[in-house]
């Protein structure tokens, strides 16, 4: 019976230092994920059932009678565990079947949790009357106070955490952590035999067979708890292996006091022979022999680690500059971030350029939240800085897991924020190579379309004219029947439409003059009512109101009278096309501090996904009869007086869209 106390001794004293360890790695990681708090709920029941059970076993060795106030203690923190455990276990299996996906019924998932719980206050009533009655009992023996309905419960907590780790174990996506779940598998399933055995069918009638049998029962939590510190500190099991500053420390904290244990137990076992005192000092001072192998093994480990690290960082940067070759610096911003949280296994990782001359700009051109680069110490603790000589160029921000950001996970990403200068600029510069090549074919393409739209326009110019003077001469002739005159009337319209196009194919392919060389003038307000007075008969044709709202006040633009007109005629015109009978288009300006802002609005059916890119391209056009030219017209002239263009659609609703047109004043 001897030996049994002390097998219990130890292993009460392993379980307890092993749950207050992973109570302490859990609460110095903290993820925000239901997962991790409900382990932790998990390790602190079976802590107080091993701290009571501890307590209650020194209090048996140390005194014949133990104080009713230790005893009491005891069972309380014993009886809080056992309560606890099998609705932690059952949903502790469930929160880690979430993580992995493989609990798709949300609702069921409650219904379990609330019949795993209930039962606690059953259990708790029925221990506390035990112990105002009869203190002084075992809780895992047959006949004390938790009764034959704890078994059944218990057992069938460790029956259902058996079935999900077969799942886990089917599922896992390496070796390791499928002899983990499997051995998980085997333990509940023995733990379950033995809780069935002791509890439901009164076990051994033996007191040492009981006794041995709620022993190894106690023991079943040790193994994979002492287990899982290996998988998460080799194989980062659920992702706390990155977190090794932490694990260490604990790690070491732990050894120190168990060997502290270890130095009184000795001392007490000694103090016949040797004043405890003494046995301290000497088994204190034998850790000095350790130092040196300590310090090597420390070295190389470490050593290991910084090398690991730093090809991880080296290939990673590899793969990083041959994505820079490709010369798109969004895509390469989308690859580094993609990457960097899948190498150091991170929450997320956020890289945001910094463009001296604008601030601070995302990869697409975006203003992000300036807090980024001035927040609070937690956060700036994740902020890397990329930087060159002249100055910041990039922060990217790296969220882990849980709580910070480990040693060497720093230390890499701080290496790697020294190598990402070279691939940015070098993205920089082939995207710039690209563009210009690029432009470079489109101002070839550009240049040999407007030649053919100049011959063909001079070609066909004459032969129109012709064409028109005589039909204009055909309509003035009295003799002429009424049914030939409509018809003539008819070709002719068509004509004088004809004649536009090709006026509007020698606009386009005349050469763009730039503004410095253009010293003309006009009035903003003078211009948009000429158009409005021409354009305005076209609208009521087409069943379209069109509003125009410009500010009273004279204000002179550096564009000439005729680029002015030809623009908004241009965006007017495709306006009322887009708009449907009864619907309205909305010309406004007004002054700004950039000089003087045209905004042409309709409520059509906007501008179509797939169209989005090309509205701007010469000859390109969705409408039957249109040539593609009004738009690319309008974006040269803004153009060459040095003006801006954009739009959106849609404006509101779903629907319409709006051009805006800034011209220096």
């Amino acid at each position: 019976m001897g030996s049994l106390v002390y097998i219990r001794l130890i292993g009460f004293t392993a379980g307890t230092l092993l749950q207050l360890f992973w109570m302490v790695v859990i609460v110095g990681y903290r993820r925000q994920r239901n997962f991790e708090r409900v382990f932790f709920f998990f390790c602190l029941a079976l802590f107080l059932f091993y701290s009571g059970s501890l307590l209650a076993l020194n209090a048996e060795i140390y005194y014949p009678v133990p104080p009713a106030l230790l005893e009491s203690s005891a069972i309380t923190l014993l009886c809080a565990g056992l309560c606890l455990l099998p609705p932690l276990l059952i949903h502790l299996h469930l929160e880690f079947a979430e993580t992995r996906e493989l609990l798709k019924n949300r609702a069921g998932k409650h219904v379990v949790l609330f019949a795993a719980y209930v039962p606690i206050l059953y259990f708790a009533l029925r221990v506390f009357r035990q112990i105002a009655t009869a203190p002084g009992f075992d809780f895992l023996i047959p006949g004390n106070a938790l009764g034959r309905g704890y078994g059944v419960w218990l057992g069938l907590a460790l029956l259902f955490g058996a079935g999900w780790e077969v799942r886990f174990a089917f599922g896992a996506p390496d070796r390791r952590q499928r002899q983990f779940h499997g051995l998980l598998v085997g333990l509940f399933v023995a733990g379950a035999a033995m809780v069935v055995y002791l509890h439901v069918f009164g076990g051994p009638h033996s007191p040492n067979s009981s006794a041995g049998i709620s022993t190894a029962l106690a023991w079943l939590a040790i193994p994979p708890s002492a287990m899982l510190i290996y998988l998460v500190q080799r194989f980062n099991f659920l992702q706390i292996g990155r977190q090794k500053n932490l694990v260490y420390a604990v790690s070491a904290t732990f050894l120190a006091l168990l060997y502290l244990s270890l130095v009184r137990r000795v001392s007490v076992w000694l103090e016949p022979a040797l004043p405890p005192e003494a046995s301290a000092s000497i088994l204190l001072f034998v850790l000095v022999i350790f130092i040196e192998p300590l310090q090597r093994v420390l070295g190389r480990r470490l050593e290991e680690t910084a090398h690991k690290e730093m090809d991880r960082v080296q290939r990673l940067t590899a793969e990083i500059q041959q994505e820079a070759r490709r010369g798109n610096l969004k895509e390469l911003v989308n690859f580094i971030q993609r990457r960097v949280q899948e190498q150091f296994e991170l929450a997320s990782a956020t890289l945001t350029l910094v463009d001296p001359a604008k601030a601070v700009l995302r990869a697409d051109g975006s203003r992000p939240d300036e807090k980024l680069l001035r927040t609070s110490a937690p956060i700036a603790d994740q902020c890397f800085q990329v930087g060159q000589k002249h100055g910041l160029i990039a922060v990217l921000r790296a969220e882990p897991h849980g709580a910070a950001i480990s040693g060497e996970t720093r230390a890499a990403l701080e290496f790697l924020c020294e190598q990402l200068p070279g691939a940015l600029d070098l993205c920089r510069l082939i995207e710039e190579k690209l563009q210009l090549e690029r432009e470079l074919s489109e101002r070839e393409r550009l240049a040999v379309l407007g030649q053919m739209a100049a011959s063909i326009s001079h070609n066909l110019k004459n032969p129109l004219g012709s064409i028109k003077t005589i039909l204009q001469v055909q309509l003035e002739n009295p003799g002429v029947p009424e049914s030939v005159r409509a018809e003539t009337r008819m070709v002719l319209e068509e004509v004088s439409r004809l004649s536009a196009k090709l006026n509007q194919l020698l606009q386009f392919s005349r050469p763009a003059i730039r503004g410095g060389a253009v010293r003309a003038t006009c009035d903003a307000r003078a211009v948009a009512e000429e158009v409005s007075g021409v354009l305005r008969h076209e609208a009521e044709r087409r069943g379209v109101a069109l509003h125009f709202e410009v500010g009273p006040e004279e204000t002179k633009l550096s564009a000439s009278a005729e680029a002015v007109n030809e623009i908004l005629s241009n965006l007017v015109v495709n306006a009322l096309e887009a708009t449907a009978r009864g619907g309205h288009v909305k010309v406004s300006g007004r002054a700004n501090g950039q000089g003087f802002l045209f905004a042409v609005e309709d409520d059509g059916a906007g501008i179509p996904e797939s169209a989005r890119e090309k509205i701007l391209q010469p000859f390109f056009t969705t409408k039957t009869q249109g040539t593609g030219l009004g738009l690319a017209i309008v974006a040269r002239r803004v153009a060459e007086f040095g003006g801006k263009l954009d739009w959106e659609s849609p404006v509101r609703n779903g629907r319409g869209t709006r051009f805006r047109v800034i011209l220096s004043s």
